[in-house]
Parts: C-alpha cells; structure tokens; sequence
C-alpha cells in the first residue's frame, strides 16, 4: 500500500520541522524553507527555458544545493547538533567556491548592462531575474531567523547572496 501526501496532521495549521518538532505553518523556518523551496521551483523554470547543455548543469546543481540547503533549514535550533552529526548533505566552502568561479566566468565575458535591469528581453532572461528576485526574498527570509533564535551557518548567507547575483549576471548574458 503506498503512502498518502496528505496526512492531515498539518489540518490544525502546524507541520513538522526534520526531526518532527511541530510549529506553525507561518513560523518564521518554514517561511524560509519555503521561500527556498519557491527558489527551486524557480530555478525549475529558468532550466526549462534554457536551451544551454552548461547553464542547464550550473541551474540543476544549484537546485540539488538548495534541497541540502532546505534540510539544513529545517532542522529546529535544538537538534542541531544532531543535524551535524547526519549523513545529511551540508553545503561548505566548496559549493561557495563553485559559484564563485561561475560568476568569474561570466563576468570575465564582459555582459553589456546599463544601470537597473528591466526583465523580459526574451524568456529565459525573464525566468532567470524571476528567480533573482525569489532568491533575493528567500535571503531576506534566510536573514530574519538569528533574531527568532534560530542560528544560521555564514555559508548559507554567503551562497545565498552568490546564487543572487549568479542568476543576476545569467540573465544579462541571457539578454545578449
């Protein structure tokens, strides 16, 4: 018998943070994880407009570090501890480097911008500045939690604003 998405156990406006702790659906890690997981989604559609073999890759990696991202997020402040110790994926320096060495490479091709981007030149452009934008909420989000007890690694920030200006720097090259 298979399993049902739809548990019910989230009809009382609660769901479960990784290690079943239960808060509500607006508090403020689910609306981070959310915020993330809108990321994905948005990163989903960028990829799909994309007719580029390498820049299909870079997106479809950043969506694989997001879902660790995600757990990482998840988890309350007091199993921390336990999280680190998990077999669960955590994003380090390395994935930090990998974008920086994609938003070298992008800026090293000299994209032609003017001051403030107006979106919609074509539509993988477009997608991709719709995803900036998701990106950019979902660090807003990510910076809120420290002052709701919750710490965050200096990793997540870092990747965050990277992914943000990477998607940035994508859609001027997409633009050209």
């Amino acid at each position: 018998m298979s399993r049902s998405i739809a548990t019910r156990t989230g009809d009382d406006g609660t769901t479960s943070l990784l290690y079943g702790q239960r808060v509500a659906k607006d508090h403020p890690q689910i609306e981070a994880v959310g915020a993330f997981d809108e990321l994905n989604a948005a990163l989903g559609f960028a990829k799909a407009t994309c007719s580029d073999a390498d820049r299909r890759a870079e997106l479809e990696r950043i969506q694989h570090d997001l879902v660790a991202f995600m757990g990482e997020l998840a988890c309350a402040e007091t199993d921390l501890v336990r999280y680190q110790a998990s077999g669960f994926r955590k994003l380090g320096d390395p994935d930090l480097a990998r974008l920086d060495a994609a938003l070298a490479a992008i800026e090293a091709s000299k994209p032609r911008f003017d001051g403030w981007a107006t979106p919609g030149a074509n539509l993988h452009a477009a997608a991709l500045d719709l995803a900036r934008t998701v990106a950019r909420r979902a660090e807003r989000r990510l910076a809120s939690l420290p002052a709701h007890g919750r710490s965050v690694r200096p990793v997540l920030v870092c990747y965050t604003n990277r992914v943000a200006d990477l998607l940035w720097l994508m859609a001027r090259q997409a633009e050209a």
